[in-house]
Formats: C-alpha cells, structure tokens, sequence
C-alpha cells in the first residue's frame, strides 16, 4: 500500500509548518489555508477514515483538536474556530480547523494552484507552537 502524503510527513520523509505533536496526534498549517491559522489535525494511526479509529485514537485525535483551537482562537484572537471532518482529499483521518470571524470567511475555497508561502507559514507555525 502507498503511504499517504500525511504518513509521509508523520514519517519526517515531507516536512510540514507542526504546531502540535504528541504520541498519537500531529497537527500542522494547512498549505492552502482557508485561513490564516488554518490547521490539519491528524491521528498517526494511518486510518483513512476518522470514524474507523479505535476509540483511544478518536479520542485523543478530539482531545488535541479542541486543546489546539483553544489555543488558535486565544493566539489569533479570532472569536471562531471551525472543525471539518471532509476525508476526501486524503485518504488519512483528519480534522481542519479554521479560524473565521464571518460565515464568508470560513466557507471560502482557497487557490489549491498556487504556490504555498513557505516563510509566511514557517513564521505563523512558530508563532502557534504548543509546547
């Protein structure tokens, strides 16, 4: 089976802007952010679809979502943080959270074609670090 683009990051073979990492949980900038701060949360259990996790991994995917959106609404001041389980676009578990001040905003599809700004998100993700 090929490794997925998110098991290729978890495995260090792609580098990714982390903002969170424990042993069951990695979370990093999404490339093409609906928003500014908008984060991928991932299990490191390889499952392709969140509601086939075992419950510990579910769990603690959860745990570290809100812990993070806690952290990127207080860090950003924004009022909202959005959560979308989509599971189209990767076939790896994962949760988006997106930071929004208006419905606009968080329903907005970025430019997947364009070129990522790699020093802007090496700057944001250190600015989001959770210790």
């Amino acid at each position: 089976m090929t490794k997925t683009i998110f098991s290729q990051i978890i495995d260090g073979e792609i580098p990714c802007h982390k903002i969170y990492e424990d042993d069951k949980v990695l979370a990093f900038l999404d490339i093409h952010p609906i928003s500014t701060g908008h984060t991928l949360v991932i299990p490191k259990n390889p499952v392709q679809f969140v509601w086939d996790l075992p419950a510990d991994d579910y769990q603690a995917l959860m745990a570290a979502a809100k812990k993070i959106a806690t952290h990127l609404r207080e860090t950003l001041e924004i009022p909202y943080i959005g959560e979308q389980i989509v599971g189209v676009d990767v076939p790896h578990a994962h949760v988006h959270l997106v930071p929004f001040t208006s419905v606009n905003e968080y329903r907005n599809v970025p430019d997947m074609t364009t070129e990522p700004d790699h020093a802007e998100l090496a700057k944001l993700a250190e600015t989001l670090r959770l210790a």
